[in-house]
């Protein structure tokens, strides 16, 4: 990593190469050898990092990679090898599809629009669209609904040379909740019957794929070819009853303790602390009203804010650690600065270490706390952490 970028950086996201490869390692065990494992980076990685990231996933023997947009497929491009497969999976323009199919990207088909309109483009570039159809199942989101199945059956017939059908797909409608267990039991029945027919009709792609991170771990029995796997790669769990059901069944059960987490946070972000003010009591801090101070109060100045993807409303609410030990946000968190109370880490100066997320010593603050705070998701969260953060692998 550049020594400049050091200099110029307020605050770091560490990636683990010895995270993800045990993350790598536990997931490629669960689904076994047969299964492809593809490697969701959408919303820059989980907000990992795609130049970080996505080399250090193929030296782990990753080499499918799912984003989301002709922009995110781009960069995935740019920072991988040419060995390495990119699949899209929203809806691309017109002139996006060109790239993608001039580029060899593999790309979803979820209406007869697209799909003839690949066709169209494919004939005139020379070269096969290689697509991946699909299915209506119960999400109502996207996808073929039945009564469209025959006429794309007939288009890819007819249009055999300039297309390859490289996967059947669909998206379950919440994996990760028991609430939607019956639901994802018809969505499961709906595929696999349109797959069956599909089949009958002579259209046998590599690969038939459906499972996110939840559904790999909760419905082993939709692994079928590929699993998109996104937020458990990376350490997170889909939800805490993902993570639960999982450490209570048979696959979970092989663990030394059910209380040992199997995954393993590949994130950590730090910055340091920039200034400390000592406060006299009743004093409003920052701006509004919003904090008082009870006692004299000693408060640390660090260099992050909601710009930077830390919440505000984590205002008065969220915590860091600085030696090892809890802060809490003190008033509102601004964009670019927070204040955090460290009266009762009598040593602290300025230059410490501040953990946003991840661990110090022994205490951690984790995705789930940070996000729990906020109503956020882990997902959101990692999603809105600044592209501009450095990012270095360690």
């Amino acid at each position: 990593m550049n020594e400049a970028h050091h200099i110029f950086a307020d605050s770091r996201i560490e990636v683990s190469a010895a995270a993800l490869q045990s993350n790598l390692k536990l997931l490629k065990q669960l689904i076994g050898p047969k299964v492809e494992f593809c490697s969701v980076v959408k919303g820059n990685a989980y907000g990992h990092g795609f130049e970080q990231f996505i080399p250090l996933a193929e030296r782990f023997g990753v080499r499918w990679f799912a984003v989301y947009s002709a922009d995110e497929a781009q960069a995935v491009r740019q920072h991988s090898t040419k060995n390495s497969e990119v699949m899209v999976m929203g809806g691309l323009s017109d002139e996006q599809l060109e790239w993608a199919i001039a580029e060899g990207v593999t790309f979803y088909v979820f209406n007869p629009e697209i799909l003839n309109t690949a066709v169209k483009l494919a004939k005139r570039l020379g070269k096969r669209a290689r697509i991946h159809l699909e299915l209506e199942t119960g999400m109502n989101r996207l996808g073929f609904e039945q009564s469209e199945m025959n006429g794309a059956v007939t288009i890819i017939k007819e249009a055999a040379e300039h297309l390859e059908l490289v996967g059947l797909c669909t998206h379950f409608a919440g994996a990760e909740s028991v609430a939607n267990h019956l639901r994802i039991q018809e969505q499961i029945q709906t595929f696999e019957t349109q797959v069956s027919w599909l089949a009958s009709e002579g259209l046998t792609p590599r690969f038939r794929h459906a499972a996110s991170s939840a559904a790999t771990f909760t419905y082993p029995e939709t692994r079928y070819d590929l699993v998109r796997v996104g937020i458990a790669q990376y350490g997170f769990w889909p939800s805490l009853e993902t993570k639960m059901n999982y450490l209570l069944s048979s696959n979970g059960g092989t663990q030394k303790s059910h209380s040992r987490d199997p995954l393993t946070r590949v994130m950590r972000w730090s910055s340091r602390v920039m200034n400390i003010k000592d406060v006299l009591p009743g004093k409003f801090v920052g701006y509004g009203t919003s904090h008082i101070t009870t006692r004299k109060s000693r408060l640390a100045a660090v260099p992050v804010g909601y710009f930077h993807g830390y919440n505000r409303n984590l205002s008065n609410l969220g915590h860091v650690l600085i030696r090892g030990k809890r802060a809490t946000v003190a008033g509102v968190v601004n964009m670019n600065l927070m204040l955090v109370d460290v009266t009762d880490i009598k040593d602290a100066e300025a230059g410490d270490e501040v953990v946003l997320i991840g661990k110090q010593k022994r205490e951690e603050i984790t995705v789930g706390a940070f996000s729990d705070l906020t109503r956020l998701l882990n997902y959101e969260a990692l999603v809105r952490l600044s592209p501009n953060i450095l990012r270095e692998v360690v």
